[in-house]
């Protein structure tokens, strides 16, 4: 498999990574499933593992952590924290009290000594971002984590992030990761801009659209993707924005089609095919999935191809703008953006 470097980091990993949200009670995965897809994985040239403190209340770090046993020296083990991990406001979030927790308790549940990249997996507007690199710094110094990023940021925060750690001499984001798709394709407008303009490693998440490229959502019968239950928004019929996805996906099933590939290979195709990329997180269930996301590693679009989805998808726009994860204060409150 392709082995891309992560920004700025120096290190390798391969061009399609694992997502782990599905190891444990959310995906529905046991110990022994998770340790034979964790292998397949391993055995096929994944050499990036992803996962989160919050992804089935730690039982995915559990499960991921035994799965690599041995060969966890082989992979860069990637996690997440800042998630409500609890009731009250002191398990959750960017402040130095609660990272310094939470940092020792992925570390156990992964059976590690070391996080090769801890990210903050929502921006925290509680607390001051110095205030989060420089507990992030600190925990890098100690050995406790190597390179370390943001997830879900606003461009405006990337760049103040960097602002914050070249002021202060602090350590910088080196990485974002990003939700996009061939559906949700804002980031392309700034976030992946500013993050080359940084060096910073770009790891996409939901590169399916929560199942949609994939072929899990029909016009007839009810909707049964596995994420429905995590994004019940993105699945929406009755959003005008979710039922043009229909005319979409039409639309890229006879591009996939004359190109000989399926959805899923196109779909993944077109983010790895992204400059700013560095890795592509896939989440399978089963081993027939892993394959079927692995088939697309060595799919390359050329130009005339991505042209087509250009002119089916618009470049730096969401299909559905609503439905991505976190949205500017200003557009959910009209008082924000009102003189009074």
């Amino acid at each position: 498999m392709e082995q891309r470097i992560l920004g700025g980091t120096g290190v390798a990993v391969s061009s399609l990574g694992f997502g782990a949200m599905n190891l444990g009670a959310w995906g529905g995965l046991d110990e022994a499933a998770s340790t034979r897809l964790v292998n397949e994985a391993l055995d096929s040239g994944i050499t990036l593992f992803d996962t989160a403190d919050v992804y089935s209340s730690g039982q995915s770090e559990e499960l991921l952590g035994k799965a690599l046993g041995r060969r966890r020296d082989q992979v860069v083990l990637a996690t997440k924290a800042g998630n409500p991990m609890g009731e009250g406001p002191l398990r959750r979030g960017g402040s130095r009290r609660w990272l310094t927790r939470a940092v020792e308790d992925s570390l156990r549940r992964l059976g590690t000594d070391h996080i090769d990249l801890y990210q903050l997996h929502r921006p925290d507007p509680a607390t001051d971002l110095d205030e989060t690199l420089a507990a992030l710094t600190d925990l890098q110094r100690a050995g406790k984590i190597g390179a370390f990023g943001s997830s879900t940021f606003f461009a405006h925060d990337i760049v103040e992030a960097q602002w914050l750690a070249r002021d202060r001499a602090l350590t910088r984001f080196t990485t974002e990761q990003v939700s996009y798709s061939i559906l949700a394709r804002a980031v392309e407008r700034d976030v992946f801009p500013v993050a080359q303009r940084h060096r910073m490693g770009i790891l996409v998440w939901s590169p399916l659209a929560n199942g949609w490229l994939a072929g899990t959502v029909r016009r007839e019968g009810p909707v049964t993707a596995q994420r429905a239950h995590l994004a019940q928004q993105a699945f929406d019929l009755d959003d005008p924005a979710n039922r043009r996805k229909f005319d979409i996906i039409d639309a890229l099933r006879e591009i996939a089609a004359d190109a000989g590939l399926t959805l899923v290979e196109l779909a993944l195709g077109f983010t790895l095919a992204h400059p700013a990329v560095s890795t592509v997180l896939i989440g399978p269930r089963t081993s027939e999935h892993l394959r079927h996301n692995l088939r697309a590693a060595d799919v390359r679009l050329d130009t005339a191809l991505l042209d087509r989805i250009d002119a089916v998808t618009e470049p730096g726009v969401d299909v559905a703008p609503r439905e991505r994860w976190m949205i500017s204060p200003e557009m959910d409150d009209p008082r924000l953006r009102r003189r009074p």
